[in-house]
């Protein structure tokens, strides 16, 4: 049997009823013909499909196929295990941004020393404690992708003072590494596992019986990958959404009157991975005089921002964002917000390459600025 055969056998990719759903939803194959899930899968049962084939670097594994597929096939869990395969053999999709990404992640499955902590200001934290910050990889990315202004600190900064409003000091820690989704769903299981282990050994060492994500890719793998590879996890990942949405019920936030639309972009991981909806609308609805202007595609519909695990940034993906920027602008609101900081990234790179009118706006820059 061969390897693409084995992983048909896994995934049972076999139940594919040919309707092709997957392609007629797929953001990527109504811009670039040459992508389709439904001739991947086709070629994959004939046993025509090769590691060496490109496109299966193009997926964005967004999962807009597999949530509507009538078969249930993951159709981004059988490009992963494609891409391992196509690792093997000497074949890499092509990295983006000279492959700086890479190449952070690579190091911190390392022994090194790190100063993840430059960032924090007055902000409060702690060495131990029941709660962890998974703060992930924004540190880095203000670096990188200065040019566009990522504003990924400030976002962090921004979310401990959230936290510290709400009573929580956190434990940060300099020993956190990043969570391993891009090496994952690029097929490098090995560094994934590397990172994943690094960090369960840190946050079990800081005592922490919970960690607070901010990124979604971050909480969709802790909560959803690593019990895969680890067992179960003797601490709790929650999205900060969630948290912080408790905290309105309670009465702990408040927030100042802030006069203006916007429009809420979901993130792939956040909404369609995690199901998390209606948390990010909630807050944006607690500030007062803040009107929201959903775009067509919304929620479950949502669509993605066009690229992930920093490869494969083509002009398929300019296009898939010129587009959703077009239509946030139509729904007439003033700013997009996002609670991805890739997604921020990704959008106000196209916003500056190609001179568009529309202001990116971080969700919890937002609700940090209007904290009575």
């Amino acid at each position: 049997m061969t390897a693409i055969a084995e992983l048909i056998e896994t995934t049972k990719t076999y139940y594919c009823l040919d309707c092709g759903v997957c392609t007629s939803s797929c953001p990527v194959s109504k811009v670039f013909p040459d992508f389709s899930p439904r001739q991947i899968i086709e070629r994959s049962l004939y046993e025509l499909e090769d590691p060496s084939d490109d496109t299966i670097w193009s997926c964005l594994t967004c999962a807009q196929c597999s949530v509507r597929c009538p078969a249930d096939i993951n159709f981004p869990e059988f490009i992963r295990l494609i891409r391992g395969e196509a690792i093997s053999s000497g074949f890499e999709g092509q990295v983006t941004h000279n492959g700086m990404l890479q190449t952070i992640s690579a190091i911190q499955t390392g022994n090194i020393k790190q100063n993840r902590k430059f960032w924090i200001e007055d902000g409060k934290i702690s060495e131990t404690g029941d709660i962890f910050f998974f703060v992930g990889c924004r540190p880095f990315f203000d670096v990188i992708f200065k040019d566009v202004d990522a504003g990924s600190i400030k976002g962090a900064q921004n979310i401990l003072k959230i936290l510290n409003t709400c009573g929580i000091e956190p434990v940060v820690s300099n020993d956190e590494r990043c969570c391993g989704h891009d090496a994952l769903w690029n097929g490098n299981e090995e560094k994934f596992k590397q990172l994943a282990q690094l960090n369960i050994d840190v946050i079990r060492a800081s005592g922490a019986k919970k960690v607070v994500f901010s990124c979604p890719e971050g909480y969709d793998t802790f909560k959803n990958i690593y019990p895969r590879y680890f067992g179960e996890l003797d601490f709790e990942p929650i999205h900060i959404l969630d948290l912080l949405a408790s905290k309105i019920d309670e009465g702990t936030l408040k927030f100042k009157e802030f006069q203006g639309t916007v429009t809420y972009h979901d993130p792939c991981r956040l909404g369609r991975l995690a199901g998390i909806y209606d948390a990010p609308r909630k807050l944006i609805d607690a500030i007062p005089g803040l009107e929201l202007k959903e775009m067509p595609r919304s929620r479950e519909n949502g669509v993605c921002c066009g690229t992930t695990g920093w490869k494969n940034c083509t002009s398929t993906s300019a296009q898939i964002r010129m587009e959703r920027l077009a239509e946030a602008k139509d729904t007439g609101a003033d700013k997009l917000v996002t609670a991805c900081p890739k997604c921020q990234i990704h959008f106000r790179c196209t916003r500056s390459a190609f001179n568009l009118n529309m202001e990116i706006m971080d969700l919890y820059d937002l609700v940090a600025d209007q904290l009575e």
